[in-house]
Protein backbone atom coordinates (compact mmCIF):
# COMPACT_ATOMS: atom_id res chain seq x y z
CA UNK A 1 0.00 0.00 0.00
CA UNK A 2 1.24 3.81 -0.62
CA UNK A 3 1.52 6.54 1.89
CA UNK A 4 -1.74 7.77 0.10
CA UNK A 5 -3.96 4.75 -0.37
CA UNK A 6 -6.84 4.90 -2.86
CA UNK A 7 -10.36 4.58 -1.07
CA UNK A 8 -13.39 3.18 -1.72
CA UNK A 9 -16.99 3.45 0.22
CA UNK A 10 -19.63 1.73 -0.09
CA UNK A 11 -22.65 2.66 1.42
CA UNK A 12 -23.87 6.58 1.43
CA UNK A 13 -27.39 6.38 3.83
CA UNK A 14 -27.22 8.24 7.06
CA UNK A 15 -24.00 7.42 8.51
CA UNK A 16 -22.08 6.68 5.30
CA UNK A 17 -22.42 10.35 3.21
CA UNK A 18 -20.48 12.36 6.10
CA UNK A 19 -18.07 9.57 6.57
CA UNK A 20 -17.26 9.45 2.69
CA UNK A 21 -16.70 13.22 2.78
CA UNK A 22 -14.78 13.43 5.45
CA UNK A 23 -12.40 10.63 4.36
CA UNK A 24 -12.52 12.89 1.08
CA UNK A 25 -11.80 16.34 2.16
CA UNK A 26 -9.08 14.72 4.27
CA UNK A 27 -7.41 14.45 0.50
CA UNK A 28 -7.74 10.72 -0.54
CA UNK A 29 -8.44 9.31 -3.82
CA UNK A 30 -12.21 8.24 -3.25
CA UNK A 31 -14.42 5.93 -5.57
CA UNK A 32 -17.47 5.37 -4.40
CA UNK A 33 -21.18 3.30 -4.61
CA UNK A 34 -24.85 2.88 -3.69
CA UNK A 35 -27.39 2.37 -6.34
CA UNK A 36 -30.01 3.22 -3.41
CA UNK A 37 -28.80 6.89 -2.70
CA UNK A 38 -28.43 8.76 -5.52
CA UNK A 39 -28.42 12.49 -4.32
CA UNK A 40 -25.11 11.29 -1.79
CA UNK A 41 -23.23 9.70 -4.64
CA UNK A 42 -23.61 12.62 -6.52
CA UNK A 43 -22.61 15.02 -3.52
CA UNK A 44 -19.62 13.19 -3.39
CA UNK A 45 -19.21 13.23 -7.40
CA UNK A 46 -19.24 16.99 -6.60
CA UNK A 47 -16.12 17.54 -3.95
CA UNK A 48 -13.88 15.16 -6.48
CA UNK A 49 -14.89 11.55 -5.52
CA UNK A 50 -15.30 8.99 -8.84
CA UNK A 51 -18.44 6.55 -8.64
CA UNK A 52 -17.51 2.49 -9.70
CA UNK A 53 -19.20 0.32 -11.36
CA UNK A 54 -19.54 -2.73 -9.13
CA UNK A 55 -17.33 -3.53 -5.43
CA UNK A 56 -15.18 -6.07 -7.73
CA UNK A 57 -14.43 -3.01 -10.15
CA UNK A 58 -13.68 -1.33 -6.88
CA UNK A 59 -11.30 -3.89 -5.58
CA UNK A 60 -9.25 -3.70 -8.20
CA UNK A 61 -8.59 -0.08 -8.04
CA UNK A 62 -8.61 0.91 -4.47
CA UNK A 63 -6.37 -0.21 -1.72
CA UNK A 64 -8.87 0.57 0.98
CA UNK A 65 -12.75 -0.33 0.73
CA UNK A 66 -15.02 1.12 3.60
CA UNK A 67 -18.52 -0.48 3.85
CA UNK A 68 -21.39 1.02 5.77
CA UNK A 69 -24.28 -0.79 4.99
CA UNK A 70 -27.75 -1.60 7.17
CA UNK A 71 -26.64 -5.26 8.34
CA UNK A 72 -24.31 -8.36 7.63
CA UNK A 73 -26.74 -9.96 4.92
CA UNK A 74 -25.46 -6.51 2.74
CA UNK A 75 -22.66 -6.90 3.57
CA UNK A 76 -21.87 -10.37 2.59
CA UNK A 77 -23.61 -9.16 -0.56
CA UNK A 78 -21.03 -7.24 -1.43
CA UNK A 79 -17.80 -8.61 -0.09
CA UNK A 80 -18.98 -12.39 -1.76
CA UNK A 81 -21.54 -11.61 -4.58
CA UNK A 82 -20.57 -12.16 -8.11
CA UNK A 83 -19.68 -9.04 -8.73
CA UNK A 84 -18.29 -8.43 -4.87
CA UNK A 85 -14.71 -7.46 -3.31
CA UNK A 86 -13.27 -10.66 -3.16
CA UNK A 87 -14.00 -11.41 -6.87
CA UNK A 88 -11.92 -8.39 -7.68
CA UNK A 89 -9.35 -8.22 -4.52
CA UNK A 90 -5.41 -8.04 -4.86
CA UNK A 91 -3.11 -8.75 -2.20
CA UNK A 92 -2.92 -6.14 0.27
CA UNK A 93 -6.36 -4.84 0.08
CA UNK A 94 -7.62 -3.81 3.25
CA UNK A 95 -11.65 -3.60 3.94
CA UNK A 96 -12.76 -1.75 6.66
CA UNK A 97 -16.43 -2.54 7.82
CA UNK A 98 -17.82 0.15 10.09
CA UNK A 99 -21.49 -1.69 9.41
CA UNK A 100 -23.13 -2.92 12.41
CA UNK A 101 -22.82 -6.72 12.00
CA UNK A 102 -23.34 -10.03 13.44
CA UNK A 103 -19.58 -10.85 14.66
CA UNK A 104 -19.86 -14.51 13.60
CA UNK A 105 -20.58 -13.20 10.04
CA UNK A 106 -17.35 -11.03 10.47
CA UNK A 107 -15.42 -13.79 11.02
CA UNK A 108 -16.02 -16.21 8.40
CA UNK A 109 -15.82 -12.76 5.93
CA UNK A 110 -12.47 -12.16 7.61
CA UNK A 111 -11.08 -16.07 6.40
CA UNK A 112 -12.24 -15.34 3.34
CA UNK A 113 -10.91 -12.46 2.49
CA UNK A 114 -7.94 -13.83 3.83
CA UNK A 115 -7.72 -16.05 1.15
CA UNK A 116 -7.47 -13.47 -1.14
CA UNK A 117 -4.35 -12.08 0.54
CA UNK A 118 -6.65 -9.11 1.93
CA UNK A 119 -7.15 -8.23 5.56
CA UNK A 120 -10.61 -7.17 7.49
CA UNK A 121 -10.59 -4.73 9.73
CA UNK A 122 -14.70 -3.80 12.11
CA UNK A 123 -15.11 -0.70 12.60
CA UNK A 124 -18.64 0.32 14.10
CA UNK A 125 -19.89 3.77 14.18
CA UNK A 126 -20.81 4.76 17.47
CA UNK A 127 -22.90 8.54 17.68
CA UNK A 128 -25.41 10.01 15.08
CA UNK A 129 -25.27 11.07 11.67
CA UNK A 130 -24.73 14.61 12.98
CA UNK A 131 -21.09 13.42 14.34
CA UNK A 132 -20.76 11.76 10.82
CA UNK A 133 -20.74 14.67 8.78
CA UNK A 134 -18.78 16.62 11.53
CA UNK A 135 -16.24 13.88 11.25
CA UNK A 136 -16.34 13.16 15.08
CA UNK A 137 -17.79 9.84 15.24
CA UNK A 138 -16.85 7.13 17.81
CA UNK A 139 -14.85 3.98 16.23
CA UNK A 140 -14.85 0.30 17.94
CA UNK A 141 -11.81 -1.45 16.06
CA UNK A 142 -11.14 -4.96 15.78
CA UNK A 143 -7.71 -5.80 14.38
CA UNK A 144 -3.84 -6.85 14.81
CA UNK A 145 -2.05 -3.33 16.24
CA UNK A 146 0.34 -2.98 13.33
CA UNK A 147 -2.96 -3.07 10.84
CA UNK A 148 -4.61 -0.60 12.91
CA UNK A 149 -1.73 1.93 12.41
CA UNK A 150 -2.41 1.79 8.62
CA UNK A 151 -5.64 2.69 8.61
CA UNK A 152 -5.68 4.85 11.34
CA UNK A 153 -5.68 8.20 9.08
CA UNK A 154 -8.37 6.72 7.01
CA UNK A 155 -10.55 6.59 10.45
CA UNK A 156 -9.37 9.66 12.16
CA UNK A 157 -10.54 12.00 8.83
CA UNK A 158 -14.47 10.65 10.29
CA UNK A 159 -13.78 9.72 14.08
CA UNK A 160 -13.21 11.81 16.91
CA UNK A 161 -12.42 9.05 19.44
CA UNK A 162 -10.62 5.39 18.52
CA UNK A 163 -10.60 2.50 21.01
CA UNK A 164 -9.15 -0.41 19.62
CA UNK A 165 -11.06 -3.46 21.09
CA UNK A 166 -9.23 -6.85 19.97
CA UNK A 167 -8.62 -8.49 17.14
CA UNK A 168 -10.74 -8.65 13.87
CA UNK A 169 -14.54 -9.26 15.38
CA UNK A 170 -14.23 -7.20 18.79
CA UNK A 171 -15.41 -4.44 17.89
CA UNK A 172 -18.68 -5.34 16.27
CA UNK A 173 -18.62 -7.27 19.56
CA UNK A 174 -18.72 -3.82 21.45
CA UNK A 175 -20.91 -2.24 19.38
CA UNK A 176 -23.63 -5.43 19.54
CA UNK A 177 -23.02 -4.49 23.57
CA UNK A 178 -23.54 -0.72 22.67
CA UNK A 179 -27.10 -1.05 21.32
CA UNK A 180 -28.21 -3.92 23.57
CA UNK A 181 -27.61 -1.15 25.73
CA UNK A 182 -29.08 1.78 24.01
CA UNK A 183 -32.18 -0.10 22.38
CA UNK A 184 -33.12 -1.91 25.98
CA UNK A 185 -33.02 1.93 26.78
CA UNK A 186 -35.62 2.56 24.51
CA UNK A 187 -37.67 0.01 25.62
CA UNK A 188 -37.41 0.96 29.21
CA UNK A 189 -38.13 4.63 28.51
CA UNK A 190 -41.15 3.73 26.55
CA UNK A 191 -42.45 1.68 29.52
CA UNK A 192 -41.80 3.98 31.76
CA UNK A 193 -43.25 7.14 30.14
CA UNK A 194 -46.60 5.11 29.66
CA UNK A 195 -47.02 3.78 32.89
CA UNK A 196 -46.50 7.61 34.31
CA UNK A 197 -49.11 8.57 32.12
CA UNK A 198 -51.57 6.26 33.21
CA UNK A 199 -50.75 6.68 36.44
CA UNK A 200 -51.26 10.36 36.37
CA UNK A 201 -47.47 11.63 35.42
CA UNK A 202 -47.09 13.26 32.17
CA UNK A 203 -44.03 12.76 30.11
CA UNK A 204 -42.70 16.35 30.19
CA UNK A 205 -42.77 16.23 34.21
CA UNK A 206 -40.88 13.00 33.61
CA UNK A 207 -38.23 14.51 31.59
CA UNK A 208 -37.93 17.41 34.50
CA UNK A 209 -37.12 14.61 36.90
CA UNK A 210 -34.91 12.24 35.06
CA UNK A 211 -33.17 14.23 33.12
CA UNK A 212 -30.94 16.47 35.14
CA UNK A 213 -30.59 13.68 37.54
CA UNK A 214 -27.75 11.18 37.82
CA UNK A 215 -30.05 8.87 35.55
CA UNK A 216 -30.34 11.21 32.99
CA UNK A 217 -28.06 10.78 29.62
CA UNK A 218 -27.88 11.75 26.34
CA UNK A 219 -29.99 9.10 24.96
CA UNK A 220 -32.93 10.04 27.57
CA UNK A 221 -32.39 13.50 25.93
CA UNK A 222 -33.26 12.89 22.41
CA UNK A 223 -35.76 10.19 23.45
CA UNK A 224 -37.96 12.61 25.20
CA UNK A 225 -37.32 15.39 22.94
CA UNK A 226 -39.39 13.20 20.77
CA UNK A 227 -41.71 11.94 23.41
CA UNK A 228 -42.73 15.53 24.79
CA UNK A 229 -41.64 17.71 21.93
CA UNK A 230 -42.85 15.49 18.97
CA UNK A 231 -38.99 15.96 17.37
CA UNK A 232 -39.31 13.49 14.90
CA UNK A 233 -35.90 13.95 13.49
CA UNK A 234 -34.63 13.95 17.38
CA UNK A 235 -33.04 10.33 17.17
CA UNK A 236 -32.80 9.01 13.33
CA UNK A 237 -32.07 5.50 14.33
CA UNK A 238 -34.76 3.01 13.20
CA UNK A 239 -37.33 0.16 14.32
CA UNK A 240 -36.01 -2.05 11.68
CA UNK A 241 -32.39 -1.11 12.77
CA UNK A 242 -32.87 -1.64 16.39
CA UNK A 243 -34.62 -5.17 15.72
CA UNK A 244 -31.71 -6.40 13.94
CA UNK A 245 -29.12 -5.61 16.30
CA UNK A 246 -31.32 -7.27 19.00
CA UNK A 247 -31.37 -10.61 16.99
CA UNK A 248 -27.73 -10.14 16.51
CA UNK A 249 -27.09 -9.54 20.18
CA UNK A 250 -29.40 -12.37 21.40
CA UNK A 251 -27.60 -14.45 18.87
CA UNK A 252 -24.17 -13.32 20.37
CA UNK A 253 -25.56 -14.42 23.69
CA UNK A 254 -26.79 -17.69 22.92
CA UNK A 255 -23.34 -18.38 20.68
CA UNK A 256 -21.73 -17.53 24.12
CA UNK A 257 -24.30 -19.57 25.90
CA UNK A 258 -25.52 -16.63 27.96
CA UNK A 259 -28.72 -16.26 29.64
CA UNK A 260 -30.12 -12.89 27.85
CA UNK A 261 -33.19 -12.74 28.94
CA UNK A 262 -33.46 -8.50 29.26
CA UNK A 263 -32.28 -8.45 24.94
CA UNK A 264 -34.97 -11.04 24.59
CA UNK A 265 -37.22 -8.88 26.47
CA UNK A 266 -36.44 -5.57 24.54
CA UNK A 267 -36.23 -7.16 20.90
CA UNK A 268 -39.93 -8.65 21.44
CA UNK A 269 -41.05 -4.55 21.64
CA UNK A 270 -39.20 -3.94 18.42
CA UNK A 271 -40.39 -6.71 16.52
CA UNK A 272 -43.90 -6.00 17.14
CA UNK A 273 -43.21 -2.92 15.73
CA UNK A 274 -41.92 -4.26 12.42
CA UNK A 275 -44.67 -7.07 12.57
CA UNK A 276 -47.54 -4.68 12.36
CA UNK A 277 -45.54 -2.27 9.69
CA UNK A 278 -43.66 0.34 11.28
CA UNK A 279 -40.06 -0.86 10.80
CA UNK A 280 -39.00 3.00 9.32
CA UNK A 281 -40.38 4.17 12.62
CA UNK A 282 -37.58 5.89 14.66
CA UNK A 283 -36.46 4.24 17.98
CA UNK A 284 -38.57 7.26 20.44
CA UNK A 285 -41.50 6.43 18.24
CA UNK A 286 -41.23 2.85 20.19
CA UNK A 287 -42.96 4.71 22.85
CA UNK A 288 -46.14 5.25 20.91
CA UNK A 289 -46.81 2.10 20.24
CA UNK A 290 -46.23 0.71 23.62
CA UNK A 291 -49.05 3.41 24.68
CA UNK A 292 -50.97 2.20 22.06
CA UNK A 293 -50.68 -1.62 23.30
CA UNK A 294 -52.20 0.05 26.67
CA UNK A 295 -55.04 2.26 25.10
CA UNK A 296 -52.93 5.04 25.51
CA UNK A 297 -52.10 7.79 22.72
CA UNK A 298 -49.38 9.00 23.78
CA UNK A 299 -48.62 11.94 21.52
CA UNK A 300 -52.32 13.48 23.02
CA UNK A 301 -50.77 13.03 26.43
CA UNK A 302 -47.83 14.67 25.99
CA UNK A 303 -49.68 17.77 24.27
Amino acid sequence: MSDRPVVGFIGLGLMGHGIAKNIRKGGYEMWVRDPFNRASVESLISIGAQESASPKDMAGKCDVIQICLPSSHHVESVVRGEDGIIAGARSGLVVIDASTADPGSTAKLAAELSEKGARLVDAPLGRTPKEAEAGTLDAMVGCDENLLEVVRPIIECWAGTITHVGPVGSGHKMKLLMNFIGMSYGALFSEAVVLGAKVGIAPKVIRNVIGPSRMGNGFFDTFMRYVVDRDRDAHKFTIANAAKDLRYVTTMAAEAEVVSIMASAARHYYAHVEAIGHASDFVPMLSDHVGALNGLNLAETAR
